[in-house]
């Protein structure tokens, strides 16, 4: 679409270091494409939706032409070294500032590392459950380890964009100091060394903690639905929370944006759903790009090419002028994150 400024892509994983040859692009690929088995005898995971927009938008930016055969296509990444690979495709991707987790043991690039091969702007998304976890691994009790927590989400919360918990459903209270230390305990007793939590009371006690640094707080949740009561809850509270809903949820997070002031919804690549429910200025666009430099090429470009035909259809139904539907874009391309994320003084 004409007139768009650079994206931000507002949920991401970073790229993996070298070159993750067949097995390992395929696999990541798997993921993208929500497979958890092998591909059926006599295809390949290029044989899926992900599969063929990669084939159509990335070989073009390594020099070769759309719809090449895979193996064409990885025979020229490996030729060009992945890390240049990797530089081509980013900033193929009219994405300026990524909002990055940091913190999984994934062995994937940093946020200033992605920023260089980008030629872009990098923010660092803390995740709470890896946060606790790191810490877990040498808090020698129940008690220093919450203490430790608290002072390392204090500290996190300077230099960190965002907070970001994974959560199915929260109650409208936190729990108490003692619900808590108790908790810990039971947790610290049966985990393994880099476990993160899943105790309950704990990930209550990491969301509420959250709240309470005055950052923006992303929540990964399945059906954003379960969230209604800690949304309301939190309204009073001036912290944003930005809802991450699973497949097929997109829909029931507009909704619940337009509902509560604070409350902001992820369209990923797909706006039309979240466009049709929520303020234009309460939607944020991500590709949820993890391992890969081509899903992040795959997100933005399925983004733009969604955005452009809702606002072609929108200008030709007359419901609004074209200059309107470039502002309305804008506004979810970046807009919107660079008011919750305030990023423009992170800037300055």
């Amino acid at each position: 679409m004409d007139g768009l400024p650079p994206l931000i892509d507002q949920h991401s994983h970073g790229m993996v270091h070298g070159e993750p040859g067949l097995g390992g692009f395929e696999t990541h690929l798997a993921a993208a494409a929500g497979a958890t088995g092998p591909a059926p005898p006599g295809t390949s995971f290029f044989d899926t939706r992900a599969g063929l927009a990669v084939r159509r938008w990335c070989p073009p930016l390594l020099g070769l032409e759309p719809f090449c055969a895979p193996v064409h296509y990885l025979a020229r990444r490996r030729e060009l070294g992945a890390y240049r690979a990797g530089q081509l495709l980013l900033r193929g991707t009219g994405i300026g500032t990524f909002l990055m987790e940091s913190g999984a043991p994934d062995r994937l690039t940093s946020p200033a590392e992605l920023a260089r091969a980008a030629e872009g702007r990098a923010h660092e998304v803390v995740r709470l459950e890896a946060l606790a976890g790191r810490l877990a691994d040498t808090s020698g009790s129940a008690g220093s380890f919450v203490a430790d927590l608290a002072g390392a989400l204090h500290a996190a919360a300077r230099s960190a964009t965002a907070l970001a918990c994974a959560v199915g459903s929260c109650e409208e209270t936190p729990p108490g100091p003692p619900e808590v230390g108790r908790a810990a305990a039971r947790w610290l007793r049966t985990r393994r060394t880099g476990a993160v939590p899943d105790e309950p009371v704990l990930v209550r006690h990491l969301l509420w903690s959250a709240v309470t640094t005055g950052l923006p707080v992303q929540l990964h949740c399945g059906d954003p639905r379960r969230l209604t009561r800690f949304l309301r809850a939190t309204a009073g509270l001036r912290t944003d929370l930005v809802l991450l809903p699973g497949p097929g949820h997109h829909r029931h997070a507009a909704r619940l944006a337009a509902v509560f002031p604070h409350v902001y919804a992820d369209v990923g690549a797909r706006p039309a759903e979240g466009l049709a429910e929520a303020p234009f200025g309460k939607l944020l666009f991500s590709t949820g790009a993890r391992a890969l430099a081509e899903l992040y090429v795959v997100g933005a470009r399925s983004f733009v090419r969604a955005m452009t035909a809702v606002m072609d259809e929108w200008v030709a139904d007359g419901w609004c002028r074209r200059s309107e539907a470039r502002r309305i874009a804008a506004l979810v391309a970046a807009g919107t994150a660079r008011r919750v994320y305030r990023l423009d003084a992170a800037a300055a």
